[in-house]
């Protein structure tokens, strides 16, 4: 029984874990319950570049069932077999930078030009939704909802059925670019008016909020009764739900750059990228340093946690790997360019982007 079970993982056709969302989970945790081996090796590349045409990969990757969906540049969704590489599909979307999301076998992406897609496993489109502003944020779900953010300074809920709007929410002074977090049936709207937004993810009646001191342009991590979310005022911050108030607030002392990168948070550390060309970990109930990282170039790219290992990309063209406990250095591997895309896992296999339009597919030796 066990030599069938491993020939079935073997042949690709039992996965270890899935990534359906930009962040994992629904509470955009960051955390990965997949396995990697210890030393990641290239197993494919896939390239968006097309006829000379630009193909840049900023967005996220979702892995399901096998299957990898990646956005780009080249105005397509890709499609691809994590197995062999190969295009199984791809979908003619417009210029993407948002993550992709996947629930119940059907794909969702918004694009640059404000047009939020369904596509089926097949690579047909179901529906499509108009806000007529960019897209940045990926897709998370409620019940028999999709939920996404827009540069309209609008969080939306539509059917999932039939794209049709079931509640949208609209902040003040600016767009929400972050991939909403749903948890406890609550959702979080945060965006440019330096407000977290607490809202019933069934009506989007706000419940709560607090203010947050900065604008905000990455998606915020839930974990317990805790929001963990950076902003472009150069802080790492905890908001206390329960008390409506900031628990604590985490500045680099190396340099005041933004977070864009969103957390990755675990039961002891919260570990975020900067601007400052770092990565944090922060002690999670205190909000202080436990260690940094120093990379040569901006972190964008959202920190993955698999086991006790660090995942993540930098605009320096590497792909890193750190020991989650102590920050150091366990591998670093080249990519063919600049990485603002996170890592996706899924599979026993992690996947990336980069600004070149390349997709990476890294894991155990074939």
């Amino acid at each position: 029984m066990v030599n069938r079970m491993m020939a079935i993982v073997a042949a690709g056709l039992l996965l270890a874990a899935d990534w359906p969302t930009f962040r994992g989970d629904p509470a955009q945790t960051g955390v990965s319950p997949d396995t990697l081996p210890d030393k990641l090796v290239q197993r494919w590349t896939y390239s968006t570049v097309q006829d000379r045409a630009g193909g840049g990969v900023e967005s996220t990757a979702a892995i399901v069932n096998g299957v990898a969906y990646v956005g780009a540049f080249d105005e397509y969704l890709h499609a691809i077999d994590l197995g062999t590489g190969k295009a199984k599909w791809k979908f003619k979307t417009g210029a993407v930078k948002a993550p992709v999301g996947v629930h119940d076998g059907v794909v969702y992406v918004g694009n640059v030009e404000g047009v939020f897609y369904c596509v089926d496993a097949a690579g047909k489109e179901k529906w499509k939704f108009d806000v007529g502003a960019e897209i940045t944020s990926g897709s998370n779900f409620g019940d028999g909802t999709v939920l996404f953010g827009s540069q309209d300074e609008t969080l939306y809920c539509l059917n999932r059925a039939d794209g049709k709007p079931k509640w949208k929410y609209q902040i003040s002074g600016g767009p929400v670019m972050g991939t909403p977090a749903v948890i406890g049936g609550k959702t979080f709207a945060a965006g440019c008016d330096s407000t977290l937004h607490v809202l019933d993810a069934a009506t989007g009646a706000e419940q709560s909020h607090v203010e947050v001191g900065g604008q905000v342009g990455a998606s915020a991590a839930a974990k317990g009764d805790t929001i963990y979310l950076g902003t472009m005022s150069n802080q790492l911050l905890a908001v206390d739900l329960k008390k409506g108030e900031i628990a604590w607030t985490f500045e680099s002392p190396k340099g005041r750059q933004p977070f864009f990168s969103s957390a990755a948070v675990t039961d002891q550390l919260v570990v975020i990228g900067s601007r400052d060309k770092r990565v944090y970990a922060i002690d999670r109930a205190k909000g202080t340093e436990v260690w940094s990282f120093p990379t040569q170039g901006k972190v964008d790219s959202s920190p993955v946690i698999v086991g006790g290992r660090v995942y993540f990309g930098s605009h320096d063209g590497n792909l890193y790997v750190l020991d989650l406990a102590t920050g150091r250095e366990v591998q670093k591997t080249k990519l063919d360019g600049p990485i603002s895309a996170s890592p996706a896992i899924g599979g026993g296999c992690l996947v990336i982007g980069t600004e070149k339009g390349t997709v990476y597919c890294l894991g155990a030796a074939k």
